[in-house]
């Protein structure tokens, strides 16, 4: 299901420690987790780039496993892939996974003001040392957030020009599996 998903919507996977680019519709398994390379292309703090940006219907899942004693991590989609900042000046979505209060986070920041976090989930999805499966969908009003097939609640658009989401961040207590 992800490697499809990559391969249809063009994502280019990106280590940040090493700068190494992949394009997944040349080689769309570089997003399986039994090929040798994954451990190097899916090291957390990890960027990836959406060829093309968002758009309704494009959907981001990204599968992994939690640490053995997490604080936190945080899955962001974007803008501004070209940006020399380190931290982009919008960030269309930002999930925090937070341990310590059982809270799973979303927020995001338009020209450098972050938005209120928003908290309410019915219940805390992610447990230590276990694997995870988060559903990114882009609808034309909102995002859409399932994990481990539940959806967990809805995120309206605070970035209006979808296609300017153009990249994926991961940072934090978990290893990535697979990405699509």
């Amino acid at each position: 299901m992800a490697v499809q998903a990559a391969e249809k919507d063009g994502i280019v996977l990106k280590n940040v420690e090493d700068d190494h680019l992949n394009d997944s519709l040349e080689n769309p398994g570089l997003i399986s987790p039994d090929k040798e390379d994954i451990s190097r292309l899916l090291t957390v703090p990890f960027s990836g780039r959406i060829r093309g940006g968002m758009r309704p219907g494009k959907k981001i899942i990204v599968m992994g496993i939690v640490e053995l004693e997490p604080d936190s991590f945080d899955v962001s989609l974007t803008c501004g892939r070209d940006s020399e900042e380190e931290t982009p000046h919008d960030v269309a979505l930002k999930l925090t996974a937070r341990f310590t209060d059982r809270q799973f986070l979303r927020n995001a920041c338009i020209s450098g003001k972050w938005t209120e976090e928003e908290a309410s989930t019915a219940y805390f999805p992610f447990i230590p040392d276990q694997p995870f499966r988060i559903e990114i969908h882009c609808e034309h009003q909102r995002f859409r957030i399932f994990v481990d097939g539940h959806q967990l609640f809805d995120f309206y658009h605070k970035v209006k020009s979808l296609t300017s989401i153009d990249t994926v961040r991961i940072q934090g207590d978990l290893q990535i599996t697979k990405l699509g």
